[in-house]
């Protein structure tokens, strides 16, 4: 069997890597894609230049923003688009027996050098019916690029917007883990959902394999079986710990455990709160930490949380504090969350006074267990004293909303603009070329989305300009803007020899949404009924795009 080559293709001077997930190859599509190719050549329209738009219809989770992500894998793709003999050997036999000899021979020489890429900046806030790529090139291949650019789009959209709404509900303050790895859709969704959930806004991933890649921060620490695999302290056959500074070294780790969990136990402040903790759960915890005296987080629910878990985890903390080592804090897997985190912060607080270990009580308490944005948003209306939230199913999944919905649809073919109608406004596409901008007001946030023709003047700073609504006649609006920002960039010039912006590394991308969201006007952003955010065309668009739909629409006949 053949094997494609996709390992390195340069891009203006620069040696760009393939996508990161291997199965992106020009197969990667939907048979149609092929179908149309063959007949867009059979026809010899295959080289007329055509322009496609690639957005969305509808802000996902009953937002008003999504978050554009998953641009960095489409220019990969199209780096490196080019079919092997084996893969040109299926596609042919595929197509019916109709496909003739020179097809094969135009598949064979196909690559993305006749096709330039516009885009929105990666990890931009994003709004309806606005392109977040525009594709221009030679119709069969941009055809051929339909399905593989609006997989690779969707779901990272989706996931980065559905991160960053969690960011929005937990607040600036709190560390956001993503821990979806085990229930993730098969092992791209779960690489994906670590890679644009940080995008979003998380600061950190449980996956491994995500943190190599993409050098995304890694948090983890032990499950409820590291704890159920002790049985007694007796396990623990290697007892001594060197001091953080390495001066001292203590003999017996376990013996000083055990010291202080009976000082915790008969001290004033906490003398008849717990009797006998769970001794199996004293040896896990004091195994870990001798594993890791650094970074010392334990899971305190795998019997009980107050009476067992949090004494266990405060003896071995303090133990550790002994030999100059900071304990970093404690996870809650279950129960009721905002209840335990306060009983939890009153008992480090107490901890602190009774034994004067300074930054006791600023001990870290992270919360899992099913968490999602009403959870979230259940716990603040609570109280709470949770520092940190490792969320999983819900994240990586878009639980409450399966997909974007991205379309790709023709607005351009050999200069003449084209429109695709419907008896759903909402479907019908917004012809020709485009420009498309973002104006600002004087208190700094966005107003409006519009886009203009290709051959139209800019907006201007200052200068009023009609904003009109695509479709509904009656909502126009003029804007007299601070700032103007064109939000289509070049991103792949193919061969054209035109100015490419750079690819920016995952961090400076996750910076740009953070950024980005901050300047949102907040009624935009709030999680119950946010106010729509204004997407409009120029006047002279919007004349054009009712002129081109009156000259395609069919006139009715009443007998």
């Amino acid at each position: 069997m053949e094997v494609k080559d996709y390992g390195l293709s340069r891009v203006s001077g620069r040696v760009l890597d393939g996508p990161t997930n291997p199965m992106v190859t020009p197969l990667l599509t939907d048979l149609y894609q092929f179908t149309m190719a063959y007949a867009y050549w059979k026809a010899g329209k295959h080289q007329e230049r055509a322009v496609f738009d690639l957005y969305f219809r509808k802000n996902p989770f009953g937002g008003e923003y999504t978050i554009f992500a998953g641009l960095e894998e489409c220019i990969k793709f199209l780096a490196n688009f080019k079919f092997t003999e084996d893969e040109i050997s299926f596609v042919c036999e595929s197509l019916a027996g109709s496909c003739e000899d020179g097809f094969c021979d135009y598949l064979r020489g196909l690559d993305c050098s006749e096709v330039e890429l516009y885009a929105t900046p990666e990890g931009s806030v994003v709004f309806p019916k606005v392109p977040l790529l525009r594709i221009e090139g030679p119709v069969a291949v941009v055809q051929l690029l339909e399905t593989p650019l609006l997989n690779l789009v969707n779901y990272a959209s989706l996931v980065a917007t559905n991160a960053a709404r969690h960011r929005f509900v937990a607040g600036k303050s709190k560390m956001l883990l993503e821990f979806g790895l085990r229930r993730a859709q098969g092992p791209d969704g779960g690489i994906g959902a670590s890679k644009y959930s940080y995008i979003g806004g998380f600061d950190a991933t449980s996956n491994v394999a995500a943190g190599k890649l993409f050098g995304i921060p890694l948090r983890g620490t032990h499950s409820h079986a590291f704890v159920s695999s002790y049985m007694s302290l007796d396990e623990i056959v290697e007892k001594s710990l060197r001091s953080s500074d390495g001066s001292s070294s203590c003999e017996d780790f376990v013996s000083l455990v055990q010291t202080w969990l009976n000082k915790i136990q008969w001290s004033n402040s906490l003398r008849n709160v717990f009797g006998e903790t769970n001794q199996s759960e004293l040896a896990a915890f004091t195994s870990y930490a001798l594993a890791f005296p650094n970074n010392f987080l334990a899971l305190v629910d795998t019997y009980d949380v107050m009476r067992s878990g949090i004494p266990n985890f405060c003896a071995v903390a303090l133990a550790l504090s002994d030999l100059g080592y900071k304990a970093v804090g404690i996870r809650l897997d279950s129960g009721d969350l905002a209840y335990l985190s306060f009983e939890a912060r009153k008992f480090f607080c107490t901890i602190e006074k009774e034994f004067g270990v300074l930054g006791f009580e600023k001990m870290i308490i992270t919360a899992s267990n099913d968490l999602n944005e009403e959870t979230l948003d259940a716990l603040n209306k609570q109280g709470h004293e949770v520092d940190a939230f490792g969320i999983g199913t819900y994240l990586v999944t878009c639980f409450t909303q399966a997909a974007l919905g991205c379309v790709f649809k023709l607005v351009e073919i050999n200069n003449q603009p084209r429109i695709k109608l419907s008896e759903d406004v909402s479907k019908v596409s917004i012809p020709c070329k485009k420009r498309c901008y973002r104006l600002y007001g004087r208190e700094g946030y966005p107003l409006v989305d519009i886009m203009t023709g290709e051959n139209e003047p800019s907006p201007k700073v200052g200068e009023r300009i009609l904003c009109r609504h695509p479709f509904n006649e009656s909502k126009r609006a003029y804007v007299v803007p601070q700032k103007v920002e064109e939000l289509l960039k070049c991103y792949w010039p193919g061969s054209s020899g035109k100015a490419r912006e750079d690819l920016p590394p995952l961090k400076d991308i996750r910076t740009r949404c953070i950024d980005q969201l901050e300047l949102m006007r907040p009624d935009h952003m709030r999680r119950l009924n946010p106010t729509p955010y204004k997407v409009s065309v120029s006047a002279k668009l919007y004349d054009f795009i009712h002129f081109l739909w009156l000259n395609e629409a069919p006139v009715g006949e009443l007998q």
